[in-house]
């Protein structure tokens, strides 16, 4: 599949790239954002995806989160996806920023017409995946992380997959969107109201059926001050499910922090680390 180099930029002795290609999961063309650490110049290094939150696209985490250094210094090359198929133009895509254009919540959706694009997990889950490690210099471990609708993505992919990744983390994550109002939008709008079907998307319900199955290091920084702690993200859901399933989640509650770019800056080096530790 070809590749459309849109930018590059020399950074922490890497290179930061954006390329645009036509994405057959969703039924159009999207951009991604790959870093490639110095070490990607001589050797396959493992790669780290990140998946963003509502309104977001590739460029919040890349301008704002301030990971570069501590990737090139930990040969992680890190891959940022947009957050929903783009230019398809659905009736209401853009009517609101918590669903449609900006909001895909990394699900499939099986409702009219969001089914016809709106595949996010497939895209960043499969095709994303298989394109970009057959284009550059893969060793063949990955890792996921996220924020917020971000974090819930990357708890579903790793979840629903925990063979295919060595680690997952998150930052202020939805934990448990079958019962808070983002989610319920979400999952009602891409996938109808039964919300039995919507269990399967939903973290804190999948953890506690994983009691058999392979469970990844699990690491959630989550601030105390985010405006959205009590009524969207609910890490308490996440903690007691990880409790009943005896699943290992490190939740590191940090005093005075909110939901934005700042707190995530704060603490991006550690989840890298965590993450280099276990791609070792």
């Amino acid at each position: 599949m070809s590749l459309e180099l849109i930018s590059q930029n020399k950074v922490a002795g890497g290179w930061l790239k954006r390329y645009r290609h036509q994405a057959s999961s969703l039924n159009c063309d999207m951009v991604f954002a790959i870093f490639l650490p110095p070490q990607a110049e001589e050797q396959s290094v493992p790669f780290l995806y990140w998946l963003s939150g509502l309104t977001c696209t590739d460029e919040n985490f890349t301008q704002k989160a301030g990971a570069f250094k501590a990737a090139a210094e930990l040969g992680l090359a890190l891959v940022c996806p947009d957050t929903s198929p783009r230019g398809t133009e659905l009736p209401g895509e853009h009517d609101s920023y918590d669903f449609g254009s900006g909001a895909g919540f990394y699900v499939n959706a099986t409702a009219a017409p969001w089914n016809a694009h709106y595949q996010m997990y497939s895209y960043v889950s499969e095709e994303l995946p298989a394109l970009v490690e057959a284009q550059f210099p893969f060793n063949g471990k990955r890792a996921i992380s996220g924020h917020s609708m971000g974090g819930h993505g990357a708890l579903i992919c790793a979840l629903k997959n925990p063979e295919r990744y060595s680690s997952v983390s998150a930052f202020a994550p939805i934990s448990n969107p079958t019962d808070c109002p983002w989610g319920e939008k979400a999952l009602a709008g891409y996938l109808g109201e039964d919300r039995s079907i919507w269990q399967q998307w939903d973290a804190s319900i999948l953890i506690r059926r994983s009691r058999e199955g392979l469970k990844l290091p699990l690491l959630v920084d989550q601030g105390t001050d985010d405006q959205f702690l009590a009524e969207q993200l609910k890490p308490e859901a996440l903690a007691a499910a990880c409790t009943s399933a005896d699943y290992p989640l490190q939740l590191r509650m940090q005093p005075g922090y909110d939901h934005s770019y700042f707190f995530i800056s704060s603490f991006i080096d550690d989840h890298l680390r965590f993450h280099a530790e276990h791609l070792r």
